[in-house]
């Protein structure tokens, strides 16, 4: 089918593309030069045309996905699905089921998403999910900031057999990017404790959180990875934390990014950001220290984060940061589960409510609206909530709006947030606001670029996969600072949708809900001698440790409906 997108206004960053009238034009699921006179015309007049969304970094995949889903019934009452045709039912509002997660990110013009932590050991059961999340083409991140291979082998010095074994397991699990949460933190929750900060070393191993993060950045460019190292700092949630932030990035400062795949031009990724910008030595004297965070950022090119954005609802915690989510239980007395993962890693999970009337919780959500405004470059910052940690993804329609409008924000600081917003923050100073142009480019171009995926996702240049979204928005005739309310609705519903060349949204209805999307990950290899020495080691381990066998370890095929290898020698 070949379809003809006429007369939109085009933002498209990766191609410098700033609202111009242009056709967009579509062949064998391909954006093109050129159609037949016979090609289905869309027309897109006054309207916003944009790639479609990339969201590096998400939880909707996995046992503690599962865990928030099983815990938390009174979460499935807040969103139901009925049944209706091809669609499916379902529910959930912080932690939807995996047919309507696919639904949601699909209606408001999302078709890639990354699961952001998958324990190896249960890979498995990652990508059973992933392959029942319809529409979207996606990866997962193997979890190895508190890996027992990767902490002897680094301890050790032998970066390159640990640069080995990591090509096996991204090979083993169909991973794409290598995860690290808390490192030796969670290790250490293993044995009742946790690290403060990366130089406190991990029980038994005597490595440090410091030395895990650039051996790991060291490999990670001697594999050539897509994908940088996906960092969760230590200290997340404590005040006083961005110190520990600042210098883990500094970590990978003088490390040079050599993927061998893709544009990626940085050497870290620091993740849901806002979690770690925190000042003070209590939640008494608790303050922002964003604008040092976003200082940084901008005198810096070898990190990108995202934000992880307060959204001021009712979620579910979730995170491989087991010792933090215990803290958490602590504080609030809600439910919690834990679960350890051998020689792996560990999780927790969670409720929580984010109250506007809540002083922390204020400046948590000032913290967040300030990494996006005080950071120069869109370049460098992505738009997550950390689904759903600090909310859930279907609230991206209202971060947009929080960013292209200061009156939104400021009708919220001073009619609903607590005072300490304004007081321990300087949310209420900053009148800067976001373009359509900034918007695509923190959900679209800076993941795609990132993520190494900018030849085909992302943009709407020839050769890029058909991935397009269309918004009922004129900006020749609409204020998107006075209409937000506007701004929140169409990013919530997409007039149009195409996946790979197909209309999957149409009218501002999921036309197509059965579609198989991608699952992207990393054939790689190192060195094939290093490699068998190391699977020696690894097999010797599993007999000693695991309670599964090495030949049960690793994934097949057919465990991905559509598997799109990167193929990295």
């Amino acid at each position: 089918m070949e379809y003809i997108i006429k007369n939109g206004m085009v933002y498209d960053p990766l191609n410098n593309i700033d609202g111009e009238k242009m056709d967009i034009c579509i062949r064998d699921g391909k954006i093109v030069e050129s159609v037949g006179e016979s090609a289905e015309v869309v027309d897109a007049s006054g309207k916003i045309v944009m790639a479609g969304g990339v969201e590096p970094h998400t939880h909707i995949a996995g046992p503690k996905v599962n865990v928030g889903r099983m815990m938390r019934p009174e979460d499935s009452e807040k969103d139901v699905e009925a049944k209706s045709g091809d669609r499916r039912s379902g529910s959930g509002f912080s932690v939807p089921s995996t047919f309507m997660t696919g639904y949601r990110y699909t209606e408001m013009g999302y078709t890639t998403a990354m699961e952001a932590a998958m324990p190896p050991l249960i890979a498995r059961h990652v990508h059973e999910e992933l392959v029942d999340t319809p529409i979207l083409d996606k990866g997962a991140y193997p979890l190895l900031g508190n890996n027992w291979f990767v902490m002897e082998y680094l301890k050790n010095g032998e970066v390159e057999e640990c640069a080995a074994y990591i090509a096996w397991l991204m090979r083993a699990t169909k991973g794409y990017a290598i995860k690290v949460v808390n490192p030796c933190g969670t290790e250490a929750w293993g044995w009742g404790g946790n690290v403060h900060g990366i130089n406190d070393p991990a029980p038994k191993f005597g490595i440090t959180g410091a030395e895990m993060i650039k051996g790991l950045v060291e490999a990670n460019e001697m594999i050539g990875l897509p994908h940088s190292v996906h960092l969760h700092c230590n200290d997340l949630g404590h005040p006083g934390n961005y110190e520990t932030t600042l210098a883990s990035f500094d970590i990978a400062k003088n490390i040079k990014a050599s993927p061998k795949y893709g544009e990626r031009d940085i050497s870290l990724y620091g993740t849901h950001v806002q979690f770690h910008s925190y000042g003070g030595t209590s939640w008494r004297d608790f303050e922002s220290e964003a604008p040092a965070i976003a200082d940084y950022l901008n005198k810096n090119d070898h990190i990108a984060i995202d934000v992880g954005q307060i959204t001021l609802d009712e979620t579910t915690t979730m995170t491989a940061d087991g010792p933090m989510e215990f803290d958490l239980y602590t504080l609030t007395g809600f439910k919690w589960a834990n679960c350890d993962v051998e020689l792996e890693t560990g999780s927790g999970v969670v409720p929580f409510i984010y109250s506007s009337k809540n002083p922390v919780h204020s400046t948590q959500w000032a913290i967040g609206m300030e990494l996006f405004l005080l950071t120069k470059d869109p370049g460098k910052i992505m738009m997550t909530t950390d689904h759903p940690n600090a909310g859930p993804f279907t609230r991206y329609p209202r971060i947009i709006a929080w960013l292209m409008s200061s009156k939104y924000r400021n009708d919220l600081i001073e009619n609903e947030l607590h005072a300490w917003a304004q007081k321990r923050s300087s949310i209420a100073t900053i009148d800067r606001e976001y373009s359509l142009y900034d918007i695509a480019q923190v959900t679209r171009a800076t993941a795609a670029r990132v993520l190494g995926l900018s030849e085909t996702k992302g943009h709407l240049g020839v050769g890029a996969d058909a991935d397009v979204a269309i918004y009922s928005f004129n900006p020749e005739t609409q204020d998107a600072s006075s209409d937000y309310m506007t701004i929140e609705a169409v990013f919530r519903m997409a007039d149009h949708v195409f996946k790979d060349g197909e209309i999957v949204v149409k009218n501002g209805e999921l036309v197509k809900p059965r579609i198989d999307g991608r699952t992207y990950w990393v054939n790689c290899h190192f060195n094939e001698e290093l490699e068998k020495n190391v699977i020696s080691d690894v097999k010797k381990k599993f007999k000693q440790y695991y309670t599964v066998n090495f030949e049960n370890y690793e994934i097949g095929d057919g465990y991905m409906r559509r598997s799109a290898p990167i193929e990295i020698k």
